[in-house]
């Protein structure tokens, strides 16, 4: 409601009556044109002006309404319209300005409250953010603590996911699916992946339930809201290696076709993550959902960047060379300081052949002996500086590296000491972590294929006592103890299931002439007409046919014993001697008209002195090559995890609904 001032009788009284109405009833359009008939008379009324601002907001013309507030400059103070200008450009995204405006207003109301902390969150101030929201949960009263302390766990969220900070955990209830699902993602940015799992279940539960209660809400409404909770889900599955799991749930999300961009965008750049080198047309669409109008605006500098990767790093694979460069320069320009765009850079140069430019783009890199040594072919001094570096000597990323690299060079022993050293590490820092299990499943791999069967023993026990119903491990381990201690063997087979247990009901029949069988058993052919099997009489009987007795020769003398070469062919017998050959005149008629025999000799090349070659033999040239090596490719940029859900800021005298992350 508004309250006119300066009100006489006759028409504009009854506008203002209209005005009032429409206010309580919702109807700003309607509102709109009242306050523009009364403009219309006055253009000056001061509160004419406020309520024409107040209908543009709620109708959504954030633009006319800010060009309401530019154009009466004079009339209209900061005191009286400064929220509503403040909210406008927020709605706008353009954030700094709303903040210099918020700044500027001397009376800090508990609406103006609500707005800053909003805008504090978009710039990723989320100190001053935290503060903000501690301070309104504290000294308010009203029906809005619930979407405050939702804020409030939001900015815990992306403090934990965005900074390296540890975030502080205040206990807040998790009453609603938004709170718990900011819980979730609390523990996400932390590390602990199978507690955020527990919780995002949990969260859908809740949704489920609350959603259950409205009649009007369809199972349609119900998945799209749970899109950003499975979009989170899928990523937890991707950091725990479960990527097949992930890429399904992923899929899900895509195909619901989400009105939230950002949440499109994220679980598109997920995709492309798993993808990699692989799979790139898929890649090539997924990418043109990242790029959506309104992205930037919704997701943290971070996931920004990590996108931006994820680009230059599908147009180095699909060998757009033009691009990945131009989008790499944005990027060092953007992050001077971060060191993956230049490891791209170094990547790309590789796959264009020009490795002393790549080596010189490296040094500019701390250390760059590392990747030199790598590049000119020096492998085993190349891990040993990759080992000294202990901020990321036990990072998954390095111990792939350090293995691949050992191995490579057939030093398998130093390999298995690094799997050695790691898991000793990850046993006294996180012991039955899902990285921890994944090195012991590695370790033993590993010395399974080198044939260390005996030393993959205690990984392959350690491994099966976390989950004895695993039978593959068992599997291996039984077979690892067979050529080193068989008593123990027998002794292990015994945890097998039985083969009962194992059997499956296979129709043998179907199956032999299933599409995908190698040989099909043909069934004799049913003969029309006839309802009983015909007796074999005589006349079936097939009869024998007699051998027909060889030939002999006309000349064949039974007595004689035969040759015992007489199946080689003549020229491969002991006793042939060749053909005789007569003496032959010299023929008359041969060469060119008029020569005698005696110039053949003459004219013969063959034995006269042979001239020197001409052209140098094949193999004789001076130059020699040299031999290239392809520098690896960067890892893939790791995923983006969604972000926390928050709620809107308040609108005037309408209760915001949900925002984005």
């Amino acid at each position: 409601s508004v309250k006119p001032g300066g009100i006489g009788s006759g028409p504009v009284s009854a506008l203002w009556t209209e005005i009032n109405r429409c206010g309580q009833n919702g109807d700003f359009t309607r509102a709109l044109k009242a306050v523009n008939k009364i403009l219309h008379e006055n253009k000056d009324d001061v509160t004419a002006l406020h309520c024409k601002i107040v209908c543009l907001i709620q109708n959504g013309g954030f633009k006319e309404a800010l060009n309401v507030m530019n154009t009466h400059t004079k009339s209209l103070t900061s005191d009286m319209i400064g929220f509503e200008k403040a909210y406008c450009e927020y709605r706008l995204n353009r954030v700094e300005h709303a903040l210099k405006t918020i700044q500027g207003i001397p009376e800090q109301t508990d609406k103006l409250k609500e707005l800053y902390g909003q805008v504090l969150y978009r710039l990723e101030r989320y100190d001053e953010c935290l503060a903000v929201y501690k301070d309104m949960i504290r000294n308010s009263q009203d029906d809005y603590e619930e979407e405050r302390k939702t804020n409030l766990s939001a900015v815990l969220a992306a403090q934990s996911t965005w900074e390296s900070t540890s975030a502080e955990d205040l206990g807040l209830p998790e009453s609603s699916y938004e709170l718990c699902y900011n819980a979730a993602c609390f523990l996400i940015g932390q590390g602990q992946l199978s507690q955020g799992m527990q919780k995002l279940q949990k969260a859908e539960e809740l949704c489920r339930k609350s959603l259950a209660e409205d009649s009007d809400v369809t199972e349609e409404d119900v998945d799209a809201e749970l899109a950003i909770i499975h979009s989170q889900m899928a990523y937890v599955m991707q950091l725990q290696g479960r990527t097949e799991d992930a890429l399904q749930l992923y899929n899900q999300v895509i195909k619901l076709k989400p009105s939230d961009v950002g949440l499109l965008a994220v679980t598109a750049n997920n995709i492309i993550t798993i993808n990699k080198d692989q799979n790139v047309f898929d890649s090539k669409k997924k990418v043109k959902l990242t790029s959506a109008e309104g992205v930037e605006h919704k997701l943290a500098t971070k996931q920004l960047q990590a996108i931006e990767i994820n680009k230059a790093l599908l147009a180095m694979y699909t060998n757009q060379a033009d691009q990945c460069n131009k989008m790499l320069a944005s990027l060092q320009t953007q992050n001077p300081g971060h060191p993956r765009p230049v490891l791209i850079k170094v990547a790309q140069l590789c796959r264009e052949k020009q490795h002393n430019k790549a080596i010189e783009l490296l040094q500019v890199l701390c250390p760059p002996d590392t990747f030199i040594s790598a590049i000119c072919g020096h492998v085993t001094k190349a891990c040993d500086i990759l080992k000294s570096i202990e901020e990321i000597k036990y990072k998954p990323g390095m111990l792939s590296a350090l293995v691949t690299m050992y191995t490579h060079e057939e030093d398998i022993d130093s390999a298995i000491d690094v799997f050695t050293q790691a898991i000793q590490y990850y046993q006294s820092e996180q012991p039955g972590s899902a990285i921890h299990l994944s090195l012991v499943r590695e370790a033993a791999n590993c010395k399974l294929k080198y044939g260390r069967k005996k030393e993959a023993t205690s990984d392959l026990e350690q491994l099966w006592k976390q989950n004895t119903n695993d039978v593959h491990t068992l599997a291996q381990l039984i077979s690892a103890y067979s050529l080193v201690d068989q008593d123990k063997a027998k002794a292990l087979s015994k945890h097998l299931p039985s083969p009962d247990t194992m059997s499956f009901n296979v129709d043998v029949d179907e199956l032999e002439n299933s599409h995908g069988a190698t040989y099909i058993r043909k069934k004799a052919a049913k003969v029309v007409g006839e309802s009983q099997p015909k007796e074999p009489g005589p006349e079936d009987v097939k009869k024998k046919k007699k051998k027909k007795k060889g030939k002999l020769p006309k000349n064949y003398d039974p007595k004689s014993t035969p040759d015992p070469e007489r199946w080689l062919p003549m020229r491969e017998r002991s006793y042939y001697r060749g053909k005789k050959k007569g003496k032959r005149k010299e023929q008359v008629g041969r060469g060119t008209q008029g020569a005698t025999s005696g110039a053949s000799a003459e004219l013969d090349a063959s034995k006269s002195a042979s001239s020197p070659p001409t052209s140098p033999r094949p193999g004789s040239g001076t130059g020699t090559a040299t031999a290239t090596s392809n520098a690896v490719p960067p890892r893939q940029q790791k995923p983006a995890a969604a972000g926390a859900t928050r709620k809107k800021a308040p609108q005037k005298k309408k209760k915001g609904g949900k925002g984005g992350w």
